[in-house]
């Protein structure tokens, strides 16, 4: 006898693997900073489990792009995706960074630190719920932007910023006063996370995609470039997101549908 009930949502096999990806990368980075934690109460160095910190939070951050891109292309967008989504992202995007920033540094400040970490992973929760309420209602169309600077992207930004913190004092394996910066970037991104800025979220970019040659070749181009040099390009990367959407308003129609790779208008027939 079949006990299913009748509301049992559909679980689409490839996106999921992305979303648990997504969810294991944040849980690991977490065990990191935690281990981390410990080290560093023994006097011990801990810049490399803060290297592989910010790995996994970079690593989500790959998984979370796949996992929409997987369930687009096979037109397999569903509820039970969108809330697993959420989940883990409150994990690899929330807990994982407040911690990371707590943990260099926000712990000085004692109760003060506590309330900074927490600000952050409240209002990425309060984002994510949001988010989730608007694409139910608006499942039918889904949004070409983002109003407000995405909580992936601020994860990113945190994690690789101090990367490039780390790689530039690489002898002492500590970021010094530069550290100081993370508390005032993490007050920020949480209020940009509720701006009014509008972000592009390349959700037209697909397998299907198609673009020029010359274009094609540039973007292998940064692709390796940043792999070359993954300790501070990423960062330069996020900061340009973060920036991009500041100045998108004064660029034209035409370079923003190349740069977000949006279809160009089709030729309109002419009625004879």
């Amino acid at each position: 006898m079949n006990s299913q009930h009748p509301h049992e949502p559909k679980i689409y096999l490839l996106p999921n693997l992305m979303t648990a990806g997504n969810l294991f990368c944040g849980f690991a980075a977490t065990l990191r900073i935690i281990e981390a934690s410990l080290l560093a109460v023994q006097g011990l160095p801990t810049g490399m489990l803060y290297h592989e910190a910010i790995a996994f939070i970079l690593g989500a951050c790959v998984f979370d792009l796949l996992d929409g891109r997987l369930a687009r292309l096979g037109g397999h967008e569903s509820a039970f995706g969108r809330e697993f989504d959420s989940l883990a992202d409150i994990v690899s995007f929330g807990i994982a960074p407040a911690l990371l920033v707590y943990q260099i540094v926000l712990r000085d400040f004692q109760r003060s630190g506590w309330l900074i970490a927490f600000f952050f992973l409240l209002c990425g929760g309060l984002r994510l719920a949001r988010f989730n309420c608007i694409a139910a209602a608006t499942s039918d169309k889904p949004e070409k932007d983002f109003q407000g600077f995405p909580i992936p992207a601020a994860a990113g930004l945190i994690a690789s910023l101090t990367l490039f913190m780390l790689w530039l004092r690489e002898d002492e394996r500590s970021i010094g006063s530069w550290k100081y910066a993370l508390p005032v970037l993490l007050i920020f991104l949480s209020f940009m996370m509720f701006s009014r800025v509008k972000y592009p979220s390349f959700k037209s970019l697909n397998w299907r995609t198609q673009r020029s040659l010359p274009a094609f070749l540039g973007l292998i181009l940064l692709l390796a470039f940043t792999a070359m040099n993954y300790y501070w390009m990423p960062a330069v990367l996020f900061v340009g997101f973060l920036i991009y959407g500041f100045v998108r308003p004064f660029i034209s129609k035409a370079i923003r549908k190349e740069i977000e790779a949006e279809p160009q208008d089709e030729p309109e027939t002419p009625i004879s």
